[in-house]
């Protein structure tokens, strides 16, 4: 497989997700490394599979930090819990104002470089 530039973790994702770079980073990485290995009969949709896996993953993530929040009783670390439990649910969303609706960027790509994926 030729060396492909990084597929790129798409806009609305980047948008959603700009207080968290970590996050991002994570995802880029869980795309850079998919690419090395694609699904061959699929590249887009494995590539998608992997983002909203990943993005599940934030959400398990949130859900415990907001439990330990409520454990401290601590209202201002319960409420910045809760936003971002929630944030991580519309990233994960593939419905209207979602971070998976437009994933035009990464088709283009995958379409660009099909010949790789062969």
């Amino acid at each position: 497989m030729p060396n492909l530039p990084p597929p790129p973790v798409p806009q609305k994702l980047q948008e959603m997700l700009k207080d968290y770079p970590e996050l991002i980073q994570e995802l880029q990485d869980t795309l850079d490394s998919y690419v090395k290995k694609p699904n061959p009969l699929q590249p887009f949709d494995g590539a998608i599979w992997l983002l909203e896996d990943t993005l599940s993953s934030f959400i398990s993530e949130a859900r415990d930090e907001l439990k330990a929040a409520e454990a401290g009783a601590d209202a201002q670390a319960i409420s910045q819990a809760e936003t971002k439990k929630l944030l991580m649910f519309r990233a994960r969303s593939g419905s209207a104002g979602g971070g998976l609706l437009d994933l035009n960027e990464l088709k283009v790509y995958f379409d660009a470089n099909s010949r790789a994926f062969e």
